[in-house]
């Protein structure tokens, strides 16, 4: 199911943004609201049987566009959760706004995968190793519910919970940017292995949307006196 972009001002608890900060701090919401009036129900329509008229355009249980598809979604789902950690630990302003661009911007994109594999009759978990489907020479190590690269462990996600104000907003960022670093890696991945024509223009915005992001949560931790993690 595509779920609507909600904006920080419809949030019970949200803060208002900075005067000047908002249209830099907004651009992933906007981004999510214009892929999902782009690729909304079309996208779904035009990801499934209907692509081709015949069944052999669905794609199979193991295939590339239904690896990404899982695998997005999960690794989605962690921002998602680090976001909603951080917007109760912390009243700063640019930072609430960032988590919930975040929030609004891969929910509604994981929303898209799971309604294609809806489409796509396939199941929404499977038995695979996580991006078995980017066949690659090495393989990411799960550990401590780290599933791939840049997901937080299970002890990083405890200390974010550990931390607040100054100290949460600048260990969120540097989670965020290992995060997005692993997603851009896996969306490029798909660009490089998948066929499936909306799919790609889905993970060609996830490339150009979190590497911009990445340059934002560098400056927001420059602003903090902080570095990168790596």
């Amino acid at each position: 199911m595509q779920h609507r972009p909600v904006a920080p001002e419809a949030t019970e608890d949200a803060t208002p943004a900075a005067p000047g900060r908002r249209r830099r701090l907004w651009w992933p919401a906007a981004l999510a609201a214009a892929v999902a009036l782009g690729l909304g129900v079309p996208a779904l329509v035009a990801g499934g049987p209907a692509a081709s008229g015949s069944a052999a355009a669905v794609p199979a249980q193991d295939s590339v566009e239904a690896g990404f598809a899982r695998d997005m979604a999960t690794h989605h789902q962690q921002a998602i959760d680090l976001s909603f950690i951080v917007r109760d630990r912390t009243q700063d302003t640019e930072v609430r706004n960032l988590a919930f661009d975040i929030i609004n911007t891969q929910a509604n994109q994981r929303g898209m995968m799971m309604g294609w594999l809806d489409q796509w009759g396939l199941t929404q978990h499977s038995g695979a190793t996580p991006m078995a489907w980017m066949k690659m020479d090495h393989r990411y190590e799960p550990h401590d519910g780290s599933l791939m690269p840049g997901m937080a462990t299970n002890t990083e996600l405890a200390k974010l919970r550990s931390l607040s104000d100054r100290e949460a907003e600048v260990y969120y960022l540097q989670l965020m940017i290992e995060h997005h670093k692993g997603g851009v890696e896996m969306a490029q991945g798909y660009l490089d292995l998948g066929v499936n024509a909306v799919e790609k223009r889905l993970a060609q915005s996830m490339v150009n949307g979190q590497r911009s992001e990445i340059d934002l949560i560098t400056m927001l931790l420059e602003q903090r006196g902080a570095k990168p993690l790596s």
